[in-house]
């Protein structure tokens, strides 16, 4: 009998990627209408030269551990009270400044006033393109009827409350929200769903997991003992992680969840 449904945020309930894009579309046209740029090229570039140094820092094996990834790191504050996200606050503006700034170089452009400026502009984008998959509401709606729910997220605990904040009508449907950095172990570590399956008081057998990850959402459940639902919206490839349902679209969760508890 499942009780519980355990929701992955971003990617799931709420498009993280489209932000983010929408955020270095509206950011990298301001370096077109200067220098004549390529926008798209220009995003490519500040994708990778953010990827290169985040994993430069000192704090790499903690975000990979915590699951913070580059792009959260050009907006995110971290305020958070732990030791290595004390540092990832001292890293992160200049983080911002040195990933715009070498992305612009890989265009011929060398301009640290002006890669400052967009370092700065990006957060500010990113905040004001938050966006949630169409379905996610009216699938919450039915669940909330019927089943408890919480919310189970990777990344720092400023940053995934500051998506909630500019998302507010999520929070209300959630009896529980469980953020990877104040457990201190992410997905796909077991202990961070036991400890979920702890602060609900139910058993894995009376719970299901959803997520678009197979790599931390489906792979973490699995080795927890916990059914799965792979949320599968980009077609992407399957690997040798295999969930125990794969779905299209949030709403194909309500006839397999009806399906079980019929069992």
């Amino acid at each position: 009998m499942i009780k519980a449904v355990f929701f992955d945020l971003d990617d799931t309930l709420l498009w993280d990627q489209k932000s983010v894009k929408e955020a270095f579309v509206t950011t990298c046209k301001i370096a077109e209408e200067r220098y004549g740029v390529d926008a798209g090229e220009l995003e490519e570039a500040v994708r990778e030269a953010a990827r290169k140094l985040y994993a430069s820092y000192e704090t790499y094996p903690f975000t990979q551990m915590i699951g913070i990834n580059p792009f959260e790191g050009l907006w995110g504050n971290f305020l958070d009270d732990h030791e290595a996200f004390k540092k990832m606050k001292d890293i992160v503006p200049g983080y911002r400044k040195d990933a715009w700034t070498a992305g612009l170089k890989a265009m011929g452009i060398d301009d640290l006033a002006f890669g400052f400026e967009l370092a700065e502009r990006f957060p500010k984008e990113r905040r004001k393109a938050p966006f949630v998959y169409e379905e996610t509401f009216a699938t919450l709606d039915v669940l909330k009827e019927k089943y408890q729910l919480l919310l189970l997220t990777n990344g720092s605990p400023d940053l995934q409350k500051t998506k909630l904040d500019i998302t507010s009508e999520l929070i209300p449907y959630f009896d529980q929200i469980v953020i990877s950095g104040d457990f201190g172990r992410g997905k796909p570590d077991p202990s961070i769903f036991e400890h979920a399956l702890t602060v609900m008081a139910m058993d894995k057998d009376e719970v299901i997991m959803v997520g678009d990850n197979l790599m931390t959402d489906i792979l973490g459940a699995n080795r927890a003992g916990i059914k799965s639902v792979w949320i599968n919206r980009h077609n992407k490839e399957k690997n040798e992680v295999v969930p125990t349902y794969e779905i299209k679209h949030l709403e194909e969760l309500l006839p397999i969840l009806e399906e079980l508890n019929e069992k």
